[in-house]
């Protein structure tokens, strides 16, 4: 799914944590009840190699999740089947960045890309990672489903090495922290074909700034502040 600078895809960040909890269904339910197109969320692995929708590796108690099992896991935090069902039966678009704890990728790419495919949602995601290694291996093993590089500050070494990264793994989008998105990273993304996804915008005035830009996602956690752009 694309977007154009007179509307960019808006999406819930993480939901829409400021109406319900993080991550959790309610909180997915109320970005798409708002009139926002979809949500952004996070995928980690279990000890018994289940996948669950949470940002931080620690639950509230403590208890890290990739030291339990599936029966340990509190109510709220959704399955990632779960969230592929709904996100089925309601054509929501979704933002899945999969989290990372070890150097390199485990078996957790792997599953997200087979539950994308078993739920038929390969159109109406993008799979995102700050960790190359993780884009990679999702780049080897589905080329089709699309792939967006998360950064959250320059990487220099005489040059900018983002469009390096990106070009290798043939991303379909960059997903940079808003400020870093002005004018000329825009016009690197388009001579290379990529879209540019922004977060987590929660400013009405940056909201303006990168729709004029031509952003074409953006991704925040209020979305009467996202719905701006449509007024």
């Amino acid at each position: 799914m694309t977007a154009t600078a007179a509307a960019p895809l808006l999406l819930g960040h993480r939901g829409s944590p400021r109406a319900e909890r993080e991550n959790t269904m309610s909180s997915f339910q109320a970005a798409l009840d708002a009139g926002l197109d979809g949500v952004e969320l996070d995928v980690r692995r279990l000890a018994d190699g289940g996948l669950v929708i949470h940002h931080d590796l620690n639950l509230p108690d403590g208890r890290a999740l990739n030291t339990l099992n599936a029966a340990d896991v509190p109510q709220e935090v959704p399955t990632l089947d779960a969230l592929l069902a709904w996100a089925f039966d309601t054509r929501a678009y979704l933002n899945i960045e999969i989290k990372f704890e070890g150097a390199r990728p485990d078996d957790r790419v792997a599953g997200t890309l087979r539950a994308i495919r078993r739920h038929g949602l390969g159109e109406r995601v993008i799979v995102s990672s700050f960790s190359p290694l993780v884009l990679a291996v999702a780049r080897d093993l589905a080329p089709s489903i699309e792939r967006g590089f998360l950064y959250h500050r320059s990487y220099t070494i005489g040059i900018d090495l983002v469009p390096v990264v990106a070009r290798r793994l043939r991303v379909a989008a960059l997903h940079p922290h808003f400020s870093l998105i002005d004018q000329s990273l825009m016009d690197t993304a388009r001579s290379e074909g990529w879209r540019v996804n922004a977060w987590t915008v929660n400013d009405a005035s940056e909201v303006a700034r990168l729709k004029a830009l031509g952003a074409d996602a953006l991704i925040g956690d209020v979305p009467e502040v996202l719905l701006g752009t449509r007024e």
